[in-house]
């Protein structure tokens, strides 16, 4: 009796050490690369150029928006009235180019006309006078004075109809000279770009999205003062969530920009695919060790990993997750 109970705790002995192998065995087997880290988010600050009170304020935290939906809006009186008062400034410079650009008044052109008209009667009275008096004097009715008399009026109404035609033909061309003209252009042409700039100082006091994302906070309510540059809402687009973890130095050296990674999270149905997008060149330690063979296994690397923007929504920036290499 006695011996086979020794043989039954020799076989139990014997079973015991070799479970504990088969379990040591199993613990020594490669596990799959897994590392921890945190989901990140690359904000962005939609702030306006110019101080101004907030006077609406059109999202609130947590919702979604659209690219170029409203965000917000400053008040915008004084640069409302910087842009009227540009334009008409431009309506003035324009106006002074086309009148030095312009011909004369039509009343003006048509006393012009009328000048060259009587002028030619005048010339046509002139030259039938000289036509008789040449034949008077030939047939010796008149003397040589009346001949030089009537020879001078018909030379000064050949003259008035060139000053006349000389008239209308002015009155056809534009009023100012080209050197006038060129600085009207010019006034014009910097009247419409202080108009634009008004235009622009006025859509810049209401900001839109970007583009589209969730609004993750708000930093004025309405009434209050804004200063210049300052952010009034911050945007999380899906696209600029992405994942930090970090590698031992050992392990660096065997991965890739573009490499696959799975993302795995607390309450996450399935895993989350995505791709490796930045490996720091530079190390990092923790904690600060002393250079050696024996202690440069603790060298980690930082490596950054994009989810694609469907699959980005479901992270939350600084939630822990775990990260597998594929």
């Amino acid at each position: 009796m006695g011996s086979m109970t020794s043989a039954v705790r020799t076989a139990a002995v014997q079973l015991g050490i070799l479970l504990l192998g088969l379990l040591a065995g199993c613990a020594d087997q490669p596990q799959a690369a897994q590392f921890q880290g945190y989901a990140e988010g690359e904000y962005v600050l939609v702030a306006a150029p110019f101080a101004g009170a907030l006077t609406a304020l059109h999202v609130r935290r947590g919702e979604t928006v659209a690219a170029d939906a409203p965000l917000f809006e400053l008040e915008r009186e004084q640069e409302t009235a910087a842009e009227r008062e540009a334009r008409e400034r431009l309506r003035s410079a324009q106006a002074q180019t086309r009148n030095l650009s312009e011909a004369r008044r039509p009343l003006e052109l048509q006393a012009a006309r009328a000048e060259v008209e009587q002028a030619q009667a005048a010339l046509e009275q002139s030259r039938r006078d000289l036509q008789r008096d040449e034949k008077l004097f030939r047939d010796g009715f008149v003397s040589q004075a009346r001949l030089d008399a009537s020879r001078s009026a018909y030379e000064r109404d050949l003259a008035r109809v060139a000053q006349a035609r000389a008239q209308a033909r002015l009155g056809r061309q534009s009023v100012g000279r080209e050197q006038e003209i060129a600085a009207a252009r010019a006034q014009s042409e910097a009247a419409r770009a202080a108009l634009e700039q008004s235009r622009w100082r006025v859509e810049q006091k209401a900001q839109r999205a970007p583009e589209a994302g969730l609004v993750f906070d708000t930093f004025f309510v309405p009434g209050e003062w804004v200063p210049a540059g300052r952010p009034v809402v911050s945007l999380l687009p899906p696209a600029n969530i992405k994942v930090r973890f970090f590698v031992p130095e050992t392990m660096v050296g065997s991965l890739g920009v573009g490499q696959p990674v799975s993302v795995h999270c607390d309450g996450c149905a399935a895993p989350i695919p995505a791709t490796v997008s930045y490996i720091s060149p530079q190390p990092e330690y923790t904690p600060p060790v002393i250079y050696s063979e024996r202690e440069r296994a603790k060298l980690v690397f930082l490596i950054e990993a994009r989810p694609a923007p469907s699959d980005a929504t479901r992270l939350k920036p600084g939630q822990p997750v775990d990260v597998r290499l594929q």
